[in-house]
């Protein structure tokens, strides 16, 4: 039987047209007039769509639609949501330059909106965030990712506390996404070569302001079973699916994009699973421009991004050389890569035959801009990926940071907002980018914040109460059983939350190494503390499914059943719950581990105080005035002893500090400090950890640098590259000749603060000349282990050529690009800089020699520096 398709749409009275364009822009998500519409259209429908939208829309009876027509009121409040998204998509912007060229950003999940299930966790929401103030600052951005058929899993817990998993499917005609066509009406499709068959591929759009999200799609009948599956599941299957699904989001995205008549000027990897589109941006200047493999990545690397979030080595894709081999015709055709050029360009060590392909050594390389998601995580990248760069200090490998942020609006509650709108001005929702406004938190008075706090507190119990009693009815439990749902939690009490993965590494149990001290927190009858849990395991991590399992277990203890509750299936609707409801966020990460974490971020802008380990954001956004830390940073060899000092601190925390804190009313019954703490929270993380902050921060340092260098090197059918690409080889080839010899300072070995420092040295450079390198003197602090620690650099200043036989002769034998060998021995020349001894201590030097090209993003390259 072969089934012919139409769709369906609403039919939408003339008065509510407008309806249809708001559903079907994520825009709706952070403007609650617009989500109001929908209630108010039916609230029946948009708790039963699960807060769908264009499900909502279809959902509607045809009176009711005609009813609300005919309400002037309704039409009125529809007119006023319409006009404002006009006003904000034509509105003026912070970026106001060139739209002939596109940035496009590739992800593997995007964390939008609940309406659409493509996202796992906080690398989705932080992707969905990055769209949005995107789209606030007017950026010429596009996003690329996969549209999933079931999405990430829907959590539920068996009778015993067990997590277990289920993949509804999703149903796309009505989601707000839609399929991109061409004017007459047919399906925008690409085709992908995965392992020598043909993959067809539609594109869909999400629209997001005044941007838009293209989803790639194999669930096409063209396709078989194995090729429909690859964008089955978000992280579902095996090593296999999933490069497949790498190779579709790499090079399936950048042809997409392509068919889409959209020129994908600057790319930015978040994450490596995107790699491959750096081969696919190589292959199309080999086979449209007639470059050179070399030459293709001299011209693109400067226009490449890319962001690292794992901190651990194992948390990196990696590929066996087995599976890289069955795919790699896939990947490199008519690029002109060899099979040991490319494994080069994935190994952190090109001569180990025996290492795996990575994804992160491969967007690495073929990015000139790299950055880690917070000041730490910087850091440990550099540490981690130093191999890659031998020779540089590990403070010099080209990885930076730029700390994670959230979209503000997104994640305030209604009631809050409402009250930042009304104190902070219309400049709050106009000017998003203008962080100061965050200044004017003592606009409001301690009473109203307490208040609006209340509100939400009330909010938060009746959802967990709600969502509980569902979980038990699913359950099967029986109708007293039920009835207890009703009775959990107090919006009086000091409540806790803990919502994240279920990794084993954010160590959610913490708290239970000492159940009767957590028992007498609990049930203490003048000052009591109720915790509410949620999150999701990876569903092959049996760990982090043992450690949810505990929880409920615990919490089946009827001394504390009222106090303590595990919410099944966290998702965007519960969060902004948890981070607008609770009163402290609690994190408990094994430091280093977490790279960044944006959920303490939500928390805190919403005046919810963190308790967390000094790790990811937290290590740089914390003070005394904002919350509180567990420890001072320290990182442990001995994991059990880490488990038992940091739970000892935070128990002390909590008995000592929050819990009197919090029950320490005035004669107003206001927790006066507390809610000073909650001020100064808002105020810091609102202005520091805002994702307009780390937007703008990304356009400044790369992306308006890297369209520059798109533009500077398509020039001239990229002259710039392959004249880059020849400099590079011919220093490539005479490095080993570089010598630097006789490194000595003027003025001796003793010095005071303040004191100059001359140093010389003598440098040979073979056939190459100053116009080839830079000659710097790094200097600094000597570590424990006697290298140099943050060293700054200073170029060195050549004071000419010692006369060395025919010297001369041999230095301009250099400057025509020849040798110096036989007769004219390689010149020797004189270096100096003189520095100022800033800092006491034991301080030291060392020269070095760097590449020098007016067209290198940075100077900063594998295997090209030489130390004295």
């Amino acid at each position: 039987m072969k089934i012919q398709p139409f769709t369906v749409s609403p039919k939408l009275p003339t008065p509510l047209k407008a309806l249809e364009e708001i559903a079907h822009n994520i825009w709706m998500s952070w403007n609650y007039d617009a989500v109001m519409l929908f209630t108010r259209l039916d609230y029946d429908a948009w708790r039963r769509s699960e807060q769908n939208p264009v499900r909502t829309l279809g959902m509607v009876s045809q009176e009711r639609l005609e009813e609300l027509a005919a309400d002037d009121s309704y039409v009125s409040a529809v007119n006023r949501v319409s006009e404002r998204l006009q006003a904000y998509r034509k509105g003026e912007t912070w970026y106001r330059g060139s739209r002939s060229d596109t940035i496009a950003y590739f992800s593997m999940e995007y964390g939008l909106d609940i309406s659409l299930p493509i996202y796992s966790g906080g690398l989705g929401v932080l992707s969905g965030d990055h769209m949005k103030t995107a789209s606030d600052l007017g950026l010429p951005l596009v996003g690329v990712g996969l549209l999933y058929r079931q999405g990430y899993f829907k959590q539920y817990l068996n009778p015993d506390g067990y997590q277990q998993e289920s993949y509804p499917e999703n149903d796309w005609y009505n989601m707000p996404v839609h399929r991109c066509e061409h004017k007459d009406g047919e399906p925008v499709r690409i085709t992908v070569d995965i392992a020598g068959e043909a993959v067809a591929v539609h594109v869909w759009e999400v629209r997001i302001g005044r941007i838009s999200l293209y989803l790639l799609d194999t669930n096409l009948d063209e396709n078989t079973e194995e090729l429909k599956s690859i964008t089955a599941t978000l992280y579902g299957g095996d090593k296999e699916n999933r490069i497949r699904q790498e190779i579709l989001l790499g090079i399936g995205g950048i042809r997409a994009l392509r068919a889409l008549g959209i020129n994908p000027a600057v790319a930015h990897m978040n994450e490596g699973h995107s790699a491959f589109l750096g081969i696919e941006r190589i292959r199309e200047l080999v086979a449209g421009e007639g470059l050179g493999r070399q030459e293709a990545i001299q011209a693109l690397w400067p226009t490449n991004v890319f962001t690292t979030h794992t901190p651990v080595p194992a948390g990196n894709e990696r590929f066996g050389i087995d599976l890289i081999e069955k795919y790699f015709t896939s990947i490199t055709a008519g690029t002109g890569f060899t099979w040991e050029e490319f494994l080069e360009l994935g190994r952190e060590n090109p001569n180990d035959t025996q290492e795996p392909f990575c994804m992160t050594v491969l967007a690495l390389k073929l990015s000139a801009y790299s950055n880690g998601v917070s000041e730490l995580h910087g850091a440990i990248s550099r540490d981690m990926w130093k191999t890659i760069w031998p020779g540089l200090n590990t403070d010099g490998v080209p990885i930076g940071s730029i700390t994670n942020g959230v979209h503000s609006r997104t994640f305030l509650s209604p009631e809050l907002q409402e009250l930042l709108d009304r104190y902070f001005g219309p400049r709050f929702y106009d000017e998003p980018e203008n962080l100061d406004l965050w200044d004017r938190i003592d606009r409001i008075s301690d009473e109203e914040l307490w208040r609006t706090h209340e509100r939400r507190k009330d909010r938060l119990v009746a959802f967990a109460r709600k969502r509980l009693r569902q979980q038990l009815h699913n359950r099967g439990v029986s109708s007293s059983q039920l009835a207890y749902a009703d009775e959990v939690l107090q919006p009086d009490i000091l409540t806790i939350c803990f919502a994240r993965r279920f990794a084993t590494y954010k160590r959610a149990t913490l708290l239970f190494r000492k159940p009767e001290r957590l028992k007498r927190l609990l049930t203490n009858p003048d000052m009591p503390v109720q915790i509410i849990f949620a999150g999701k395991a990876h569903p092959h991590d049996v760990g982090g499914k043992n450690l949810i399992k505990e929880i409920v277990h615990f919490a089946m203890q009827p001394e504390v059943r009222n106090r303590l509750v595990f919410l099944e299936n966290y998702d965007l609707n519960s969060a902004k719950h948890l981070v607008s409801g609770g009163d402290v966020w609690l994190n408990t990460p094994r430091r280093p581990m977490e790279a960044s974490g944006t959920s303490g971020m939500k928390a805190a802008l919403n005046g919810v105080l963190n308790c967390s380990i000094l790790d990811g954001w937290w290590a740089e956004g914390y003070t005394p005035d904002r919350g509180w830390a567990i420890g001072s940073g320290e990182e442990y060899d001995d994991e059990e002893m880490q488990d038992e000092i940091e739970s000892t601190l935070l128990y002390d925390l909590l008995e000592r500090e929050i819990v009197p804190m919090f029950y320490g009313r005035g004669p107003d019954g206001l927790p006066r400090e507390w809610i000073r703490k909650m001020k100064e929270s808002m105020r810091g993380v609102g202005k520091e950890f805002s994702c307009h902050r780390m937007i703008t921060e990304y356009a400044e340092n790369f992306y308006l640098p890297a369209l520059s260098n798109y533009r500077s090197f398509a020039r001239n059918r990229y002259e710039k590259a392959k004249r880059l690409t020849e400099y590079l080889n011919r220093v490539r080839r005479e490095w080993h000749s570089i010598a630097i010899e006789n490194v000595k300072a003027e003025n001796g070995r003793s010095l005071r603060v303040g004191d100059k420092l001359t140093v010389h040295a003598r440098v040979t450079l073979g056939s190459l000349t100053t116009d080839d390198v830079n000659v710097e003197l790094a200097h600094g602090t000597i570590s424990n282990t006697g290298g140099l620690q943050a060293p700054e650099t200073v170029p060195m200043k050549c004071n000419g050529t010692e006369a060395h036989g025919a010297a001369a002769a041999g230095e301009r034998a250099g400057k025509r690009g020849g040798s110096a060998t036989g007769d004219n021995p390689p010149a020797v020349m004189e270096f100096q800089a003189r520095i100022t001894c800033s800092r006491a201590g034991r301080q030291g030097y060392a020269v070095r020699v760097v590449p020098k090209h007016p067209d290198l993003a940075h100077n900063r390259l594998p295997a090209l520096v030489r130390w004295s």
